[in-house]
Formats: structure tokens, C-alpha cells, sequence
């Protein structure tokens, strides 16, 4: 294969067969369990990174069961998202993603820089409990509980809250161990069509894992839950800060 061939080829790893297709990805009956509670605020502030701000001490413990979507199939995620101040705009610093699938993870983390980890996360209902457990081998590590369709939700709040403003950490290490990348990404979810959106009681436990760490962010109050149905796109990502290029 001649230079300019590479050149033109190269979208994705590995180079004649990506692990992964182009996008736009496209998702269909997303469903969400969302789980808010109130941590340590130590704890927080060892893991948001400048130039983002806590809001407060808050974060949401997320399932998300994907059975349709363009390019990453049917899969399974389940992960923390912190809310943050940056600039002045209120988003959600994406802090930790398990999930089931490799070609998400693959695009997640080399497209957006999404930190996505291998593990089992599920999603199901059982009888009036809709259940997510994320499991890591034989351990499990985290187990939410809620209501099925309790209440009917504000469904212009969760879109609102769809609308805002996501942000994780971007790094790609360079081929001597140092970082090549090392950026703040912003994205957000696009053309959202929200098919349902509930509220109910619900309960959470995140168990003490070495390589799935979730619980280094205690429970200390579950503050509110939210189960809704969406069809969305997942917006391409943009770089907002660049910390190898800041002084």
C-alpha cells in the first residue's frame, strides 16, 4: 500500500479493518436508568480535572441498555457522570463507562476519548423493579435498583438535561510512554426524539473493585431517579482545552 493510499485509507485501527465504522451513530430505543446521589465532595474533587468545576457533590450512576444502534450493535453500558461548570455552561463530566461491547469501546475511546473499560453491565425488569448490575468477572460492583414507572417524569427537564453539555478527558499516549494527546472534549447528543420518561424510589451499592472503581465515590444519599426511552444521535466530540498547549 503506497503513502498516499495510507492517507486515504486511514480511518480507524487496525488499517485495512477498523474495529468500528464511521459515523454518524444512530440509537435507537435507548433506554436509561439513572441514578442521583449525593458523594463525598473529597472524593469528587480528586477526579474532576481543571478546568472543569463541581457544581456539587453529585453524581449520577448510570445504566443505559442499547439494543439498536448504527455501527455498535446491541450492547449494554453502565457508568458515572459527574455535573460540572465549564466556562460558565452546566454539563455532565463523564467519569467512568463499562460496557459489553468492542466496538464502542473502541470508538468511544479513539473517536471521543470516552473512558470506556470492558465488563457486564445488564439491564432488566423484574416485575415491578427494573434491576442494572454491572459485573466485572465473577465480582459484581454495582447494583441499582428502582420503581417501574412510578410517576410520570417532566419530560421537558430530562430533554433539557439530554441537551446539555458532555465532557470527558481525551488521552492518547505517544509511542514512548508520554502523552501525545491530552485534551478536554465537549459533545453533545443530537436530534433527540424522547418516547417516554419516568420517576420512582430507587436504591444503589457500589462494591470496592480494583480495576472497576466506582465505588470511590461513595453513596452517601440517593437523592432521585429517572427511567426514560430515547432515540437520539451521538454527536461528534470538539476539543475546548488542550493541556499540553496550556501554561
Amino acid at each position: 500500500m503506497k503513502i498516499d493510499d495510507v492517507r486515504a485509507t486511514a480511518f480507524a485501527m487496525p488499517l485495512t479493518n477498523p474495529s468500528f465504522p464511521r459515523p454518524p451513530y444512530r440509537f435507537i430505543n435507548r433506554e436509561y436508568i439513572v441514578i442521583t446521589y449525593r458523594t463525598d465532595p473529597a472524593a469528587l474533587a480528586a477526579v474532576v480535572p481543571e478546568p472543569l468545576e463541581v457544581v456539587e457533590p453529585i453524581v449520577k450512576y448510570e445504566f443505559i441498555r442499547m439494543p439498536d444502534s448504527t455501527g455498535f450493535g446491541d450492547y449494554t453500558e453502565s457508568g458515572q457522570v459527574i455535573p460540572v461548570r465549564f466556562n460558565g455552561e452546566r454539563g455532565g463530566y463523564v467519569h467512568s463507562m463499562y460496557l459489553d461491547d468492542d466496538a464502542p469501546i473502541a470508538g468511544g475511546r479513539e473517536l471521543w476519548g470516552f473512558p470506556k473499560k470492558l465488563a457486564s453491565p445488564k439491564i432488566s425488569h423484574e416485575g415491578e423493579v427494573i434491576v442494572g448490575t454491572l459485573d466485572c468477572g465473577s465480582l459484581r460492583c454495582a447494583v441499582g435498583t428502582m420503581g417501574y414507572k412510578h410517576k410520570l417524569a417532566d419530560k421537558d427537564a430530562v430533554l433539557k438535561s439530554m441537551q446539555d453539555a458532555n465532557y470527558m478527558l481525551k488521552i492518547i499516549p505517544h509511542v514512548d510512554g508520554k502523552p501525545r494527546i491530552l485534551e478536554l472534549v465537549r459533545y453533545y447528543l443530537e436530534d433527540i426524539q424522547l418516547k417516554g420518561a419516568w420517576t420512582g424510589p430507587a436504591a444503589l451499592e457500589l462494591f470496592q473493585h480494583v480495576t472497576v472503581d466506582v465505588a470511590k465515590l461513595p453513596v452517601l444519599e440517593v437523592i432521585s431517579a429517572s427511567h426514560f426511552i430515547a432515540d437520539l444521535t451521538l454527536g461528534m466530540g470538539e476539543v475546548v482545552f488542550d493541556y499540553l498547549e496550556a501554561k
